[in-house]
């Protein structure tokens, strides 16, 4: 990407600067996204996560949680609490809470 940058830049042909300046993933700046957590179960996890990216997590509940991913991430989550977990690789994780079992998730994380 930087060599095609430069050529654009030296060479001055404004379509080669526009598909380098509008090439997707590879420059984009990585974004928050928000799961809460409310009445024993994770809410939707949200789409277009990307390595990179960090998950912020809402227990709204009264009683303490985790967000575990296997090998990616594991986050204590007090009652009433805000956790944060930075995603670094991409992939399908299953998402459980230690406590109760019963709380799962999948989260889809793309490059």
């Amino acid at each position: 990407m930087m060599t095609a940058l430069r050529r654009a830049l030296a060479g001055g042909t404004a379509a080669t600067l526009a598909a380098v300046l509008l090439a997707p993933a590879a420059w984009a700046a990585p974004r928050t996204h928000k799961v809460v957590i409310e009445r024993m179960s994770f809410g939707a996890m949200p789409a277009g996560v990307r390595a990179g990216d960090t998950i912020l997590w809402v227990n709204r509940d009264i009683v303490r949680h985790t967000a575990t991913a296997r090998g990616a991430f594991d986050v204590d989550l007090p009652a009433k609490a805000v956790g944060r977990s930075k995603v670094s690789k991409a992939g399908v994780m299953k998402v459980t809470c230690k406590y109760h079992s019963g709380m799962t998730a999948m989260l889809k994380v793309g490059r």
